[in-house]
C-alpha cells in the first residue's frame, strides 16, 4: 500500500487524479476526503433600480430577496449583503435580515431599542453609503429558503441605490445593492 510523506496510507486511484488535474495522487487523495466546508451552490441577486421608503417600522427593500434550496439538512447558508443607502435628512435607521418571516442575526432588543443586523446615522450632507454584513445561518431543512433585507428610519425618507437628493448631476451616483447566498456543506 502506498503512503504519504507522513507515512499514512492512501489508496492510489487514477480516478482521483482525473478529478483533480495537475495534482499528485497523494494530494488528490487528501482533497477527495475533504467534504466539509465546500461551497455547494451560490445564489446572488443585485438590485440596480432606486427605491425610497419612509417607514418607522421595518419594511422590505423591494428586489433585495434571494432564495436557495439546500442540498442537505446539515448545510449552512452564508449570507452576504451590501445595501447602498442614503437617508434624505439627518437620520438614524436600521437594517435587518430575515429568513422567511423570521428575523435572524440581529442583536437583543431592549426597551425602545430595536434588534437590528446593522445600524446607521448620517446627515444631509453625506452621499450614498454602503452597509455590508454577513451571517451564517443553519436552516436545518432541504426546503427552499428565502432571505431578504428590511430597513427602517426613525423619520423622513430613506433612499436605496440613490444619492441624498437624486439630482441629475455628475456628482450624484446611482449605485447597486446585493444579497448573496452560499450553501456550505457540513
Amino acid at each position: 500500500m502506498a503512503t504519504t510523506a507522513a507515512g499514512t496510507p492512501y489508496v492510489e486511484s487514477s480516478d482521483l487524479v482525473a478529478n483533480y488535474p495537475g495534482v499528485s495522487l497523494a494530494l488528490a487523495n487528501h482533497i477527495d476526503g475533504l467534504d466539509g466546508g465546500k461551497v455547494l451552490q451560490v445564489v446572488s441577486v443585485t438590485k440596480v433600480d432606486s427605491f425610497t421608503m419612509a417607514s418607522a417600522t421595518f419594511a422590505d427593500i423591494t428586489g433585495l430577496t434571494a432564495s436557495i434550496t439546500p442540498a442537505a439538512v446539515s448545510s449552512t447558508i452564508l449570507v452576504f449583503y451590501k445595501v447602498a443607502f442614503n437617508p434624505r435628512i439627518t437620520e438614524v435607521g436600521y437594517l435587518q435580515l430575515l429568513r422567511g418571516a423570521t428575523v435572524i442575526g440581529g442583536g437583543t432588543a431592549a426597551g425602545s431599542r430595536p434588534s437590528a443586523m446593522s445600524g446607521f446615522f448620517t446627515n444631509a450632507s453625506s452621499g450614498t453609503t454602503d452597509l455590508t454584513g454577513n451571517y451564517l445561518d443553519s436552516p436545518a431543512s432541504t426546503s427552499s429558503q428565502t432571505y431578504k433585507i428590511q430597513a427602517r428610519v426613525n423619520s423622513g425618507t430613506l433612499g436605496i441605490n440613490t444619492s441624498t437628493d437624486d439630482l441629475d448631476f455628475g456628482s450624484r451616483s446611482r449605485t447597486s445593492s446585493t444579497i448573496t447566498l452560499m450553501e456550505i456543506a457540513a
